[in-house]
């Protein structure tokens, strides 16, 4: 199910940026990307996102920036002083007079360190960087949960245009048997006349054929796979796996009701059946 979420904290030391995006997938797939200075924490990232996102493929991306003048470079006054004036005594004593010495001892082993934001910014995890990337993930959840009860009327309208086609069916199917019978009795009186018909095997082999075209455990079934469908999708629980398993049996059962049709009729609202069910399979695979 697509997502999608942010959030951006800003005060006077540091500008937080978190953006979510979530796709369709069978599966958690995460992918994460972070700024240098938290990049220690990628495993914690993706932990707080399995516990709100329970599917789909999910991309993160945090930047977190240092706001401030502050130079992440220190000087060791000290010793720079110490290297500056045994270099001048040096250079003094040959008589040489360059401007390299300052170079020279500023460049010296240890006297610029530089800063390390990483303790600075590990403070602050907890209290805002932390909070800020779990808001931008509940923001990507509700979007799907929005989605969702969208995809969710979607759902039921079809499930209920199903519904419809499987009543009418239902209403034609005494006609439509008895439609059969006459046809097959015409045309064995046509061929072979009345008068050489059997007519207790005739009944027989007719009443056979009529039982290979009966359709009442599909009627049943399908009705119960509706039902079933509609008590599923009201549940709280992540069920988008078992509303697929349920779509394939619904479809099972309006292939074989179209299988025994053999009225045009009953065919034209068997097809409206599964026009209906390939717009659910479709959505179901939006469904956590």
């Amino acid at each position: 199910m697509t997502g999608y979420g942010t959030e951006t904290i800003s005060d006077e030391h540091l500008e937080l940026n978190v953006e979510v995006k979530s796709l369709n997938s069978k599966f958690i797939d995460i992918g994460v990307k972070l700024s240098r200075v938290i990049s220690d924490k990628e495993i914690e990232v993706r932990n707080l996102v399995t516990d709100i996102l329970v599917r789909g493929k999910v991309s993160v991306n945090i930047e977190v920036k240092k706001k401030g003048d502050d130079s992440l470079v220190s000087y060791n006054e000290a010793l720079f002083e110490s290297y500056y004036k045994e270099m001048k005594r040096l250079a003094d004593k040959v008589g040489d007079n360059s401007q390299e010495i300052f170079r020279l001892a500023i460049q010296s082993p240890e006297v610029a360190v530089v800063k390390s934001e990483d303790n600075e910014f590990g403070e602050i995890w907890e209290t805002v960087i932390k909070s800020g990337i779990q808001s931008a993930i509940e923001k990507c959840d509700q979007f799907r949960i929005d989605e969702g009860n969208v995809l969710q009327e979607k759902l039921e309208g079809y499930i209920g245009e199903i519904r419809k086609q499987l009543e009418e069916i239902i209403g034609i199917d005494p006609q439509r048997v008895e439609k059969v019978r006459e046809r097959i009795t015409g045309n064995v009186q046509s061929f072979i006349g009345e008068e050489k018909i059997d007519q207790n095997r005739f009944e027989q082999e007719l009443i056979y054929y009529i039982e290979k075209l009966d359709i009442s455990e599909e009627k049943v079934r399908l009705t119960n796979h509706l039902d079933y469908f509609m008590e599923v999708i009201n549940l709280p629980e992540s069920n988008g796996k078992k509303l697929g398993f349920i779509g394939q049996e619904i479809g099972r059962e309006i292939n074989t009701i179209g299988s025994k049709a053999n009225d045009a009729s009953m065919q034209k609202r068997v097809v409206v059946m599964k026009e209906e069910l390939e717009k659910i399979k479709e959505q179901v695979l939006n469904v956590l």
